[in-house]
This record gives structure tokens, sequence and C-alpha cells, in this order.
């Protein structure tokens, strides 16, 4: 049965739209703006109470009744458990691809979509937010990350070991944004060899694809910015 995806063309989002194309699974595609709000709407909230993208309704969950799911690292899991795949042969696999998840979902992700913030988005604001403290800190965090990645690959071909699982597609949607991260990769050959092997992936390619021309300029979109950087509760 067809799973339906909350998506928009994110770094999160990719993760999903990746794994579905990868592990073969029919989807249906429900776009969420989120810089017209439209993560805030009550039938979306019903399904994402954090108001955060993506989410997955999958009428054939266990025990054959529909799930909804939220928060994209469980939705990896969910859907490597589902199909039996991505997720590690053995049990010290499994610890390794999930070790390696927690590492992008409390670590790389949140540091990098600061950096993002900070150097990108914030200096664009009405009236300027360009914070040399916030700048450099997120950027050094996302740096010293990117060491810890490039000494792990330089050991494995995959993040999480011999073999391509979730944990490579959760990381490779914030990493292949190194640019904006300001970052360079003549300091990381390692994870430089990752990105090109894993982006070379006709799944990785097309899930990432999906949905890219409705991005916006959010460096120049006021409104947008109102509604992803305003005070809301």
């Amino acid at each position: 049965m067809t799973i339906d995806l909350h998506y928009w063309p994110t770094p999160n989002g990719w993760k999903i739209s990746i794994a579905l194309e990868e592990m073969g699974l029919p989807y249906n595609v429900h776009y969420v703006d989120i810089g017209a709000g439209e993560q805030f709407r009550p039938e979306f909230l019903k399904i994402a109470p954090n108001n955060r993208m993506p989410a997955i309704l999958d009428p054939e969950g266990p025990d054959g009744a529909p799930i909804s799911v939220f928060e994209s690292g469980a939705i990896l899991q969910y859907l490597a458990r589902k199909t039996g795949q991505f997720h590690g042969a053995t049990e010290r696999g499994r610890v390794a691809v999930d070790q390696w998840l927690m590492w992008q979902m409390g670590g790389l992700g949140p540091m990098a979509g600061q950096a993002h913030h900070f150097l990108k988005y914030a200096p664009s604001l009405e009236p300027p937010q360009d914070l040399p403290y916030a700048k450099d800190r997120y950027r050094n965090e996302v740096t010293r990350l990117y060491g810890v990645l490039d000494r792990q690959l330089a050991e494995n071909p995959y993040v999480a070991g011999d073999a391509y699982s979730i944990a490579d597609m959760a990381i490779w949607p914030w990493a292949i944004l190194w640019e904006g991260q300001a970052q360079t990769l003549a300091d990381f050959p390692n994870l430089a060899r990752w990105l090109e092997q894993v982006g070379a992936r006709q799944a990785v390619q097309k899930g990432r694809a999906l949905g890219s021309e409705r991005r916006s300029d959010i460096q120049r979109d006021r409104k947008a910015q109102e509604v992803l950087f305003g005070n809301r509760k």
C-alpha cells in the first residue's frame, strides 16, 4: 500500500524521500510549504505535533493498522524495520547504524542548521542580524563534526561500516550543503569521497530532486523569514 509522505525539499525532507526511493516503497507526496506556514495547519499537527516535517502515514503499519510517524530519524528506523533494509545485518551492525543516526540527529543536523541560519539567513533579515560570535560558534562546531566524520570514513567505506545504511541517508543531505556551512572539502578528503559516492546513487539523486522547483530563496523572501524565524509559539 502507498505511504503518504508529508514533505518539503529540505535536508530533513530529503532523508525520507531518499529512503523511500532506496527501499522501493510506493509513496504519495503531500507538500508542506514551510515558508507559507502550512506546517501549522491542524491536519498536519495531528500527525506531526512538533510542527516540523517530514512525517509519514503508513496505511499498512504494525498489525496491518495505519500508523503515522514524525521525526526524520524515527521515520528512517521505522522504514528500515518495515523493509528489513539498510539497518545492519547483525545486532552489532544495527548498533553501529543507530549511533551514527543519533550523531546526525543530535549533532550534525542541529549544528549545521544553526550554521546555515547565522551565516546565510540572519544577515539578510530586516534589520540584519550579523553576529560574529554565533557565526564562528556554529561554523567551528560543524568543522569539528566533519573532522569526526572524516576520521570515521578514513577506515570505512560508509558511515556505519562496510554497508550503506540509513545513517548515510540521514547524514548526506546535511553534509552535501557544506558550502553554506562555510566549510571546505580540501580539509576532509574522506568526506569528499563519500559525498561523491553516495551522491552517485540513482535513488539519492531522485530523492533529492523531489520538489526542488518549489524551493524559494529564503534570504530574500520576507514572508518566509517571518514564518520560519518569527517568534511563533
